[in-house]
């Protein structure tokens, strides 16, 4: 384990002074510089081969005013690096509750950060707990703050099954999926990074993290104030950072085109170097999530996770890939039928009363085989092996043949409605 001392890099010291809050209300003066500000900053110093700690001398002061224009007020900068007396007091209150800080000038930074966000990441980390946790990936879990008790059981299980395989939890520290996700890592011995939006100094004190922060296995971050209360901004803004430190991301739960959890997600599909977002698709889940899927998210194994995450990960990746591929094919070969000349408004009618309907989407077209199929009860896992398609898919339509009372669930298997089941064999004679 890492062991950072109190000892500030100069870098850091500039950058600090530049950025932070020091715990101050948003509207004293003079403001830290926000994030964009900062970049612009750092390029021109780059561009001369100056060093943040540069700014700390002199010279560093005189530069500022010769070279800043424009948007950035060089008596701002200027008053903010006068700060010193503030920044003593701030790194004192923060060190006495076991908290470090990083900058991106520093040997430590989590280089994922960097490789994934570039001039996104935070030019200040303040953390608690094992900085090396912050290298070693993972599996991202988020999800709602308000889920029911079997979103959470699941939630804990994946986290408990992780943990025994040595893969470690991501999270962002909030209540519901978050928390349960990490706490649930940390009890039964495996390793937990969270990313806080709000709070850090109360949750670095916290008996909920006490063992996991002792022994290593955990490490708590947050790129805003350690004081900072919550903000809804603050929030949102957070989920980049939890998905740049994993290499896969599983949503339990997620409302349908609001809150962070689905702002978070689909950001994430949208960027080229995003990493596998993986849905859950088991149970009573919400809207949400089968939508994420439509967005590229793919459906998780589904349980029992009897076999390495890993493995099971991998091959439910390479099977969705085959399936897409197969429905792309299918697509194909409908756009490619050819329609019926147009002689005449008469014989157009008689066209489209002869052309049979097209099923407007996947699900009318395997209906009448699925229906056929559960004749007699079978599990999902039977009806995805005979129509040769994923089980997590064959579960979407099962839900909806259910809501639509054509099928029935009995334990683990599905039949035909008993109505439904009438009209089938009535069919059949």
């Amino acid at each position: 384990m890492a062991v950072l001392t109190h000892v500030l890099q100069p870098d850091t010291q500039a950058i600090l002074l530049l950025c932070a809050g020091f715990g101050q209300s948003r509207q004293a003066e003079p403001m830290p510089l926000s994030l964009s500000e900062y970049n612009a900053l750092a390029q021109k110093l780059q561009q001369q081969n100056l060093r943040p700690a540069d700014l700390l001398t002199t010279d560093g002061k005189n530069w500022v005013f010769d070279e800043i224009n424009g948007s950035l007020s060089p008596q701002r900068i200027v008053h903010l690096l006068e700060r010193g007396a503030m920044l003593a007091v701030a790194v004192e209150n923060w060190t006495s509750k076991g908290l470090w800080i990083l900058s991106r000038s520093d040997e430590a930074y989590p280089q994922r950060l960097k490789r994934k966000l570039k001039h996104l990441s935070p030019p200040i980390l303040y953390g608690v707990g094992n900085p090396d946790l912050l290298s070693e990936g993972g599996l991202a879990v988020v999800g709602s703050r308000d889920i029911d008790d079997e979103g959470l059981g699941y939630t804990q299980r994946i986290a408990e099954k992780c943990s025994e395989q040595g893969i470690q939890i991501v999270s962002g520290g909030a209540r519901g999926v978050d928390q349960t996700a990490m706490l649930a890592a940390i009890a039964v011995g495996g390793k937990s990074v969270g990313v806080l939006a709000d709070s850090l100094i109360k949750a670095a004190v916290s008996m909920k993290y006490r063992e996991g922060l002792r022994q290593g296995r955990a490490a708590l971050i947050s790129p805003y104030d350690p004081s900072a209360g919550f903000n809804v901004g603050n929030a949102m803004n957070r989920n980049k950072h939890v998905y740049a430190l994993a290499n896969h991301a599983l949503v339990v739960n997620s409302s349908y085109e609001k809150g962070g959890t689905w702002a978070g997600a689909k950001e994430e599909l949208k960027k080229e170097s995003r990493i596998p977002v993986w849905v859950r698709l088991e149970g009573d889940v919400p809207q949400g999530n089968r939508q994420l899927v439509k967005l590229g998210a793919i459906p998780f194994p589904p349980e029992p996770w009897n076999r390495s995450i890993l493995n099971l990960l991998s091959e439910a990746k390479q099977l969705h890939r085959i399936e897409a591929q197969k429905n792309t094919s299918i697509q194909l070969d409908l756009s490619e039928v050819k329609q019926p000349e147009i002689q005449s408004n008469s014989v157009d009618r008689q066209d489209k009363e002869h052309t049979p309907k097209l099923p407007k989407d996947a699900y009318e077209a395997i209906l009448p085989l699925l229906l056929h199929h559960l004749s007699e009860p079978k599990i999902d896992k039977e009806v995805a092996s005979l129509l040769d398609v994923g089980v997590g898919q064959v579960r979407i339509w099962l839900k909806k043949a259910i809501q639509e009372k054509l099928v029935e669930k009995n334990k683990t298997k599905y039949v035909l409605s008993q109505d439904n089941k009438q009209l089938h064999l009535f069919r059949s004679n």
